[in-house]
């Protein structure tokens, strides 16, 4: 009996960084990735922004996703915020709306949601959270694929809420034994050495298994894998991510849920 190829979907946080826009660094990144997270107005973003991020995407042939995080661009959505599960259910439709309209006036489609930062890893542990995104997202439209972190309980919640979901690992980020990612306070959270998240990517996809800070292997069940835009060194990180999976006969294919 013949295995099963092996496939996965590269993604990136995109549209955060005007710099990276306009000097190359984002189409950079777009040649390695199959999808894109595209920040509306919540965390970062402006109408601006999401259009010559559509733009590099669809030249690039890359899935456009909406990636809506908390209303705090101080903080870049990286701060936990308490705001009312209505509060964030009515930030994430409006933030989703808004790439979604400067996207149909590009011709382009919507494809999934991936929330950011502090309001991602929040609705991790906490299921009225993730209920509040889901249904932020519903508002607008609910045949979209919904990503979240391998393993938590914020992909069953999506899955509840009637969405297609897909499990996501992160090829730049550390992990604690328990499969959370490493707090960003902590000085060894960033794999910013692309063989380094290479070589994680990889074990993902091929052992379904990522080494923790404690040295302890977590399961990790992936359709998608992130590379953050704003790491330090990004784009090489992504290029090498992209073809130590291809060398391995990994092929990279758009986000698809389950």
């Amino acid at each position: 009996m013949k295995s099963r190829p092996l496939q996965i979907d590269l993604n990136c946080d995109m549209g955060e960084i005007p710099e990276a826009i306009a000097d190359g660094t984002q189409e950079a990144l777009m040649r390695s990735i199959t999808s894109a997270n595209v920040a509306c107005g919540g965390h970062a973003g402006d109408e601006q922004t999401m259009r010559a991020t559509i733009q590099q995407a669809l030249r690039a042939g890359v899935a456009i996703g909406a990636h809506p995080g908390y209303p705090d661009r101080e903080n870049f959505g990286r701060l936990e915020l308490k705001m009312a599960p209505k509060e964030v259910a009515e930030s994430v439709f409006q933030q989703v709306r808004a790439l979604a309209q400067v996207a149909d006036s590009c011709g382009a489609p919507v494809m999934h949601v991936k929330p950011h930062g502090a309001l991602y890893n929040q609705a991790v542990r906490n299921r009225e959270l993730a209920s509040a995104i889901a249904e932020g997202v519903a508002r607008w439209r609910g045949d979209v694929v919904l990503v979240g972190l391998a393993g938590s309980p914020m992909l069953e919640v999506f899955r509840e809420a009637g969405f297609t979901v897909a499990a996501e690992a992160f090829a730049d980020r550390r992990y604690e034994p328990d499969g959370t990612l490493r707090a960003r306070k902590l000085k060894d959270a960033l794999i910013r050495d692309p063989k380094e998240a290479a070589r994680q990517a990889l074990g993902m996809v091929e052992r379904g298994v990522v080494t923790a800070s404690d040295g302890s292997g977590v399961a990790v069940a992936a359709q998608t894998i992130c590379i953050h835009g704003d790491t330090p060194g990004a784009s090489t990180i992504a290029a090498e991510v992209a073809r130590t999976l291809r060398e391995k006969g990994v092929t990279l294919v758009k986000l698809a849920g389950s």
